[in-house]
């Protein structure tokens, strides 16, 4: 029988880009030394953020390193690959962020050397009220129209804004316009690419005076220039199992994301596992508790991440928590 491969507790990295906040720190307790703390990178193996192990045969390792030596962990779905294809992330946005787009996957290997495209969703963990976020275009607009918006500073009045509030989910394929608003708290799922092309960034000086490059021309060879329907929240439906309850969040070519809701009573446990084909990432956004294995365990808080090997041992999970339970 082939070993059952156990579960890596990870340390992130940090970004300090200038519309951060500090609720990474103050409400996760990640303790980097940045400020402000605008993202971490929880799990990665993208060499602009590469998340490390945390104790167990692996300690202080870069997740990349494990996963290159041990690429079975990845499952069968993604044998010959090398490298997470997924990328998890906090964002605490105190200011608006950038309006900005990403490529698809095609455009990205053609003009970024071979790199991945960004696909990605957001589930907001919370909102200051009246926060907004730009999703799409009000209308339709042309490349020129746009471009001159951008010059003259009143790309605005093109950009579809909606209110968002915690519990709400967005996914943002290629070619998307948008931003998300100040006062935000968001966990993103995406693919494992750094690509961010900026149209607008409020003529913003970053902590030396210059303001951040723009990327009009590969941005508007990418963008989505149609009028965009606002999105409306997908039906959720809980599934109710002894100890825990579950849902869909998103389904995509590169991910699926789950909403795990477990509470257990003083005897009960949640059992939970990675099969053959794919890896899984626990991403705990409340609570906490202790995830237990033949062999160790993991006590989890509000903020940790746990990458879940393919053909895992069975997990008991034991506490009151809520997670993003990604699959590969």
């Amino acid at each position: 029988m082939p070993e059952k491969n156990e579960p890596l507790l990870l340390r992130p990295a940090g970004k300090d880009y200038l519309w951060g906040g500090t609720r990474l720190n103050d409400d996760f307790e990640k303790n980097i030394p940045l400020s402000p703390l605008a993202e971490t990178w929880e799990c990665s193996t993208h060499p602009d953020g590469p998340s490390f192990v945390v104790g167990g045969r692996f300690d202080g390792r870069p997740l990349a390193e494990v996963l290159e030596a041990n690429p079975g962990y990845l499952g069968a779905r993604h044998r010959g690959e090398t490298g997470l294809p997924i990328l998890i992330k906090f964002i605490d946005a105190k200011k608006d962020l950038s309006v900005q787009v990403h490529p698809g996957d095609d455009y990205a290997r053609l003009h970024e050397n071979g790199q991945l495209g960004k696909t990605e969703m957001w589930y907001v963990l919370d909102a200051k009220p009246d926060t907004k976020l730009v999703y799409g275009l009000r209308r339709s607009c042309k490349r020129e129209q746009l471009r001159r918006a951008i010059a003259d500073g009143t790309v605005e009045k093109y950009l579809q804004k909606l209110p968002i509030h915690r519990d709400d989910l967005f996914f943002i394929p290629p070619g998307t316009i948008h931003a998300i608003g100040a006062g935000t708290l968001v966990a993103e799922i995406q693919e494992s690419s750094n690509l961010t092309y900026r149209l607008y960034d409020y003529d913003r000086v970053d902590k030396n005076g210059q303001k951040r490059p723009l990327h009009i021309e590969k941005a508007l060879d990418v963008a989505d220039l149609r009028g965009c329907a606002e999105p409306r929240q997908p039906l959720r439906v809980l599934k109710y199992r002894p100890g825990a309850a579950s849902e869909l969040l998103c389904r995509c070519k590169y991910f699926e994301v789950y909403r795990m809701l477990v509470n257990t009573e003083r005897r009960q446990r949640v059992e939970y596992r990675a099969d053959e084909l794919a890896f899984r990432v626990l991403l705990c956004v409340g609570g906490c508790g202790t995830i237990a294995y033949d062999g160790g365990s993991i006590p989890f808080y509000k903020g940790d991440c746990v990458f879940v090997p393919a053909n895992s041992v069975t997990l008991t999970i034991h506490g009151q928590a809520q997670f993003l339970d990604v699959k590969g």
